[in-house]
Formats: C-alpha cells, sequence, structure tokens
C-alpha cells in the first residue's frame, strides 16, 4: 500500500524541482551529451494512493493540485491477445460500443455530456487493454465517475446498436488495412513472426469475424471483461481524496464482480530461421519491413533495447536513417518501432527503396546496421544521446495529469498491477552501458530471429480500369 501523501497543493519547491528537471534533460539532449544528465524525478512527486472496493475495483489516486483539472481513466484487462479464434476484434469493437448508450443515457450522450463541461474524452484499443478517459474541471469529478460507472454496469447491448456499430468498424477496417498498403503490411508482419500467440491476429480484427459476432458474444464479453474485478480505475489532478472515495464507492459498489478468465497461457515458440514474404499490392515503390522477436516489457534487457532502437531508427540522426538514406541512398524513408507489450513483442524496422535501387542492395544496408551493433558498436556520444532523449520523452510525458495517469495505467498493465515500475524507467536508462548494446543486439538482432516482408509494386490494370470506368 503506497503511503497516503499530506493533503494540500503542491509546494513551491516540487514544482521548482519539476521544471528543473525538465529544463537541464532538454539542454543536455540539445547541447551536451557527455556532460552529467539531470536528476532523475523525485518519485514523491509521483506519490500514488491505492485501495480496492469489495468487487474488486482497483482504485488508484494521484493528486496533483498545480491546476484546477483532473484526468479520470479506467484501465480493462483486455485487449485482442485476450479474444478467442473467430471473435478477433472484439475488444476494439467495445471501445466502440461503450460511447452507444446506456439506461440512463442515449447514443453519444455520454460524449455530448462531457464536452458540454468543458471536458475531453478518448479511449483506445491495444494488444494488452482497452482505456478510456476523461480531463475535465475539478468540480466536475462526480459528473464523470457517475458516467463511467454507468456506461460500465448499464451498457447499451442491443441488436440495432451492435450492427450500426459494426458497419462502422468495418469501414474502419477498409479504411485503415485493407485499402492501405502500410496497413496491410503490418498486419502482415505481425501474423508471419508470431505464430501462437494471439498477438499475430490484428487488434481491428479480421473482417469475417467482425461481420460474424452474435448479440450474446458480445454480451458475455462485457460481462466478462467490464467486470470491475477486471478494471483500474486512475484519478489524476486537483481533488480530495476522501471526496473521491466517497463518490468511487456510491457509482461502483453495486457492480457486481466476475469470475475472472485465465490469462493467456500460450508462449510463442522461438523463431529457428529467416521468414520471409512478398506482399503484391498497386504501388509507386517497394518497401521492406522486418521485425525481430524481443522480450516482455517488463524484461530487464528492455532497458537496453530502448536505448538501441533510439540509436538505430528514431529521427534523421539515427543509424538507419542516416545510412539508407543520406549515405547509401537507398531509400526514401526509413525508420523502426518497439513493441513494448505484456507478453515477448517485436522491433520493427522499414524502408522505402528509391528507384532504380535493387532491393538486395536496400536491404543489405538495413540488416548490416541493425545487424552490425555488436561489431560496429554507438560511440559514447550516441549512447548519451539516446539515454537523454528516452529520460526527457519520460519526464515531457509526466508533466500533465492526462500523463501521469497514463503512465499509471500503463504500469499496471505492463508490469503485473505494479503501478509503481515506471518511476524505475530513468534509472534502469542511466545504467544502460555500450556492452549492453551489444549484448542485447548479439541476442536479438540476428537473421535467425527476423522476419522479413518485401512490398512488390504491380502496375495496375489499365484495361480494367477503363473496363470499370467507361466513357
Amino acid at each position: 500500500m503506497a503511503e497516503k501523501p499530506k493533503k494540500g497543493r503542491i509546494s513551491m519547491i516540487k514544482r521548482l524541482a519539476i521544471g528543473l528537471a525538465v529544463g537541464m534533460v532538454f539542454c543536455f539532449t540539445a547541447f551536451a551529451a557527455e556532460e552529467t544528465p539531470a536528476p532523475i524525478l523525485n518519485p514523491d512527486i509521483l506519490n500514488v494512493q491505492e485501495y480496492s472496493l469489495e468487487n474488486g475495483l482497483q482504485v488508484l489516486m494521484l493528486e496533483d493540485h498545480s491546476a484546477p483539472v483532473i484526468t479520470y481513466m479506467v484501465y480493462y484487462r483486455v485487449g485482442s491477445r485476450n479474444e478467442e479464434v473467430s471473435k478477433t476484434g472484439i475488444a476494439h469493437f467495445f471501445e466502440h460500443m461503450m460511447f452507444n448508450g446506456s439506461k440512463k443515457y442515449a447514443r453519444e450522450e455520454h460524449a455530448h455530456i462531457v464536452q458540454a463541461n468543458g471536458g475531453s474524452l478518448n479511449a483506445n484499443t491495444w494488444y494488452d487493454r482497452t482505456a478510456y478517459y476523461e480531463n475535465i474541471a475539478a468540480d466536475k469529478l462526480e459528473l464523470v465517475v457517475h458516467l463511467e460507472a454507468e456506461r460500465q454496469a448499464n451498457l447499451a447491448i442491443v441488436d440495432s446498436v451492435a450492427n450500426k456499430e459494426r458497419g462502422a468498424v468495418t469501414e474502419e477496417r477498409r479504411m485503415r488495412v485493407d485499402n492501405s498498403i502500410m496497413g496491410e503490411a503490418f498486419e502482415e508482419v505481425f501474423t508471419n513472426a508470431f505464430r501462437a500467440h494471439p498477438y499475430s491476429w490484428p487488434v481491428i480484427g479480421w473482417m469475417s469475424d467482425i461481420e460474424g459476432w452474435e448479440i450474446e458474444d458480445l454480451r458475455k464479453f462485457h460481462k466478462t471483461w467490464y467486470a470491475p474485478n477486471n478494471a483500474t480505475v486512475i484519478l489524476a489532478g486537483d481533488f480530495d481524496p476522501e471526496e473521491a472515495k466517497l463518490l468511487i464507492d456510491k457509482y461502483y459498489s453495486k457492480i457486481p464482480s466476475q469470475p475472472v478468465p485465465p490469462d493467456v497461457r500460450t508462449v510463442e515458440p522461438p523463431q529457428k530461421g529467416e521468414r520471409r514474404i512478398k506482399l503484391h499490392r498497386i504501388a509507386q515503390l517497394p518497401f521492406l519491413l522486418t521485425a525481430y522477436h524481443v522480450p516482455e516489457a517488463s524484461h530487464d534487457d528492455m532497458a537496453a533495447l530502448e536505448v538501441l532502437q533510439k540509436i538505430l531508427s528514431d529521427g534523421k540522426s539515427s543509424r538507419i536513417y542516416k545510412r539508407c538514406i543520406y549515405d547509401d541512398q537507398v531509400a526514401a524513408f526509413a525508420g523502426g518501432f518497439l513493441f513494448d507489450l505484456k507478453d515477448p513483442g517485436i522491433f520493427l524496422a522499414y524502408i522505402g527503396v528509391n528507384p532504380g535501387v535493387e532491393m538486395e542492395v536496400a536491404e543489405k544496408a538495413l540488416f548490416e546496421e541493425i545487424e552490425g551493433i555488436p561489431d560496429n558498436p554507438p560511440t559514447e556520444r550516441e549512447l548519451q544521446k539516446a539515454k537523454n532523449q528516452l529520460e526527457a520523452d519520460y519526464i515531457f510525458g509526466l508533466q500533465t495529469v492526462n500523463g501521469k495517469a497514463s503512465a499509471i495505467g500503463e504500469s499496471v498493465i505492463l508490469y503485473d498491477g505494479d503501478y509503481n515500475a515506471f518511476l524505475e524507467k530513468p534509472a534502469k536508462y542511466r545504467a544502460v552501458t555500450i556492452e549492453d548494446v551489444q549484448r542485447v543486439a548479439k541476442a536479438y538482432f540476428h537473421d535467425r530471429n527476423r522476419t522479413v516482408l518485401i512490398v512488390v509494386p504491380e502496375i495496375p490494370d489499365m484495361g480494367m480500369m477503363q473496363m470499370g470506368g467507361g466513357e
């Protein structure tokens, strides 16, 4: 149980400490990579209070009286990894359904009420969780507690609403995946990189599954996964803790708990050789995506991998960008991402190949940068710059109450409920050495552990286009 902080507004000294830490990190990132980095953020500023209701609802509260605003956030421990075969995309579907009315409120009325009271709101679904939030004035706390509890307990799951939203989701899939070269390529990479684990299917789901859910599937999913004992409420900002507890108990205590299904037991087996896929699409240029398996977010190697990702693929000074675009001029665009997930994820890199350049030449440049780190390690300057960037990103992300609430929520999901785990990140970044970067590159970035997708451009059939268009 976290120690309860003293009541009252945050002191001027603490405000100055936050500003000084942010300013110092920015200066070191931009101008002095070799200098001693800024102080690590004082964990007392992020002193979380925790308690639970009898129905299992976890509540995490973080006071921040620097502005008269609050963020009210609800994390549900369900994402696409928790779905069943033939019911993919249902977690994302509920992100839509939660805005479509309840016993007390009509379709989209929840959003209209929040906006009419000067607030903003949104939601998002990922592989490991679904999250909802409102940002609003501090005196509207009871309003958002009531609205969130109402749709959690009494969501309208009826055929007319579900079918209308099903149409919206199928159009979203067509736009983001089926009619998007990059969207389809990302989907193909995940599907081929993961052979056993549910990460293999897309968060938005397969089209046939979206079209095939029955109304009872939806009701069962909501009852199971939107139960209070599978949710975490995060309240951050300018509020009185005792008042907040009374309000949360008032609106949530009567929602019954449910048996929690077993967690995902499937473990992705080690990849034992390169996998290659060709995706034929009408496109102007070929491009390449490559995915390497990496550990779960809580693994000790992740700090070194985050540092390495910055060095390899973040920005125009990164190694991949510099080599493929500036030096060898084989690519029109290049970059990469690290997917840190609850279960082992991937590092994904990409390049768009320039006209007239052979794919073999372009991919050779890319793989030499990624897989050459053990023999061509980063300089001390590269290492310190990456660390400074990560720490700056971390601190800037905590400058709003929404950012703090999000950090707490993501920590709950990725670190098995340890909402304080994110406080350790700056220290872990600082501890990374050149030898650590070389070690993790050797362990994970090699040809037996990679999945490669090449988009092969095809010329459209002009005859068929003319037949379809007419005169």
